[in-house]
């Protein structure tokens, strides 16, 4: 007799487990955290751009094979813009603080008043006027480092540009014109009697023009940033 046939029927609750993907190992390099402005003063953050200007120069962007380094650096000094800037508002507010303490009325404005705004145009001149250097940044200057702080925010927002560009030459000329109005300011802050009204008059107007110095100073940056 023969033995009956046994068809196998597949159960259609047959559960089809897909093989577990490997993953790939954990990298070892955690990517580091941004730079956080906050981090960074006025003063700092121009200083920090002046060390990596030789890097932001477009020969030194090729050798890391960076494609289109003209055009790329540009952007990167658009953004910080506002750091280099920073400086040049904080002088401005400055002078503007010092104004009104040489326009109050004549009773109120005495040798400590005198004593503040010359300091505040000390500050204001940011170490760009030589006979206001304190020794140490004296020493600096001797030594061969840059102590200006507006020529640095020039150098940076002009690293980009020929020598002879002429947006480069006019930021330039206004920086010296910025110089020589500090120092005339400084001279008049120091020589004249502020006490008197008329004298102290002829400083807030120079003051004011030293402000307009920084304006001009300000759009020239601008200009070189192209911002």
């Amino acid at each position: 007799m023969t033995p009956p046939s046994i068809t196998l029927i597949p159960s259609s609750t047959t559960t089809t487990i897909p093989p577990t993907p490997l993953k790939p190992p954990p990298s070892v390099q955690q990517p580091l955290p941004p730079l956080e402005a906050k981090f960074f003063n006025r003063r700092n953050a121009v200083v920090w751009l002046s060390l990596i200007a030789p890097l932001t120069h477009p020969a030194s962007a090729l050798s890391f094979g960076i494609s289109g380094p003209k055009e790329w650096l540009r952007d990167q000094k658009k953004k910080t813009a506002k750091y280099l800037l920073a400086p040049i508002e904080a002088s401005r507010n400055i002078l503007r603080y010092a104004n009104l303490l040489l326009t109050r009325t004549e009773p109120e404005f005495g040798e400590k008043e005198l004593e503040e705004v010359q300091s505040l145009l000390r500050s204001a001149a940011r170490d760009c006027v030589p006979q206001e250097r304190n020794s140490f940044v004296q020493f600096q200057s001797k030594s061969g480092v840059e102590v200006c702080t507006f020529q640095l925010v020039v150098k940076n927002a002009s690293s980009l540009l020929p020598d002879k560009d002429p947006v480069k030459l006019a930021a330039e000329a206004k920086l010296i014109d910025l110089i020589r109005s500090f120092a005339s300011l400084s001279d008049m802050a120091n020589e004249f009697d502020v006490q008197v009204a008329s004298n102290r008059q002829k400083v807030a107007n120079a003051l004011m023009d030293t402000v307009t110095c920084l304006d001009n100073f300000e759009q020239g940056v601008k200009e070189c940033l192209e911002v």
